[in-house]
């Protein structure tokens, strides 16, 4: 398997290729529209067709390039179920999308989005905004939920075996990965935290609003368009 992480320093945003070595088929997850000259520049280097882009979530903070690259690739989108209307492919719990031999389990991670998902590939997870790296995505905007988060993480992630690598959608300290082991044991709001504690954590956090939120959710309701792509496009 060919595997690349890439960063975008404005919003904080990891951006992950995957490719099958035997079809050079690829993906890229939570790709971000300012990078797409990189980011198709690295698939053809790397001798890779872009067959797929995931997202995790419509996101706040970043405008997903998921539409453009499936307008320059021919590339499926695929989101979750209550997402983006516009992805090919809308995908639920336990269901499984194949890049060319690379076989992705998808996991309903809601709680920091209602649309939320991770994409589980062997011995590595994909978690979006869901869990970070000793942290997890806020629950205050886009029918965010802790309680349901609380669930995500514990009842679903944390079920995973503990070797699992995790790669977070974002980091603010230039950490890469972490393991479900690590965040089981360190996360600070979740490691030995009832629900209530967790709930509690949450609703103190006092963030501020992300900068680019009434620009970034309603184009990436649109896969990074100021308006809707026709379906199939």
């Amino acid at each position: 398997m060919i595997f690349r992480q890439l960063f975008d320093a404005e919003s904080s945003t990891y951006t992950y290729l995957l490719g099958d070595e035997a079809t050079r088929h690829a993906v890229l997850i939570d790709p971000v529209l300012e990078q797409v000259e990189r980011d198709l520049k690295l698939v053809a280097e790397l001798d890779l067709t872009l067959t797929h882009v995931f997202d995790t979530h419509v996101h706040a903070d970043h405008v997903t390039a998921s539409g453009v690259l499936r307008e320059r690739t021919q590339a499926t989108v695929v989101g979750g179920v209550g997402g983006a209307s516009c992805a090919n492919v809308h995908v639920r719990h336990g269901d499984e999308v194949r890049v060319g031999e690379l076989v992705f389990r998808v996991l309903a991670t809601p709680g920091h989005t209602d649309d939320s998902l991770s994409y589980l590939l062997g011995d590595r997870v994909f978690t979006g905004d869901a869990l970070l790296i000793r942290g997890n995505g806020r629950t205050d905007f886009q029918n965010g939920n802790a309680r349901q988060l609380y669930d995500s993480l514990t009842r679903v992630l944390f079920t995973l075996p503990d070797s699992t690598l995790v790669y977070p959608g974002h980091d603010y300290q230039g950490r890469t990965v972490s393991s479900i082991a690590e965040e089981k044991r360190h996360n600070p709001r979740v490691a030995g935290k009832s629900e209530a504690e967790f709930i509690h954590i949450m609703e103190n956090l006092n963030l501020p609003k992300p900068r680019k939120i009434d620009i970034a959710v309603p184009a990436n309701r649109a896969c990074g368009h100021t308006a809707p792509a026709p379906q199939g496009a």
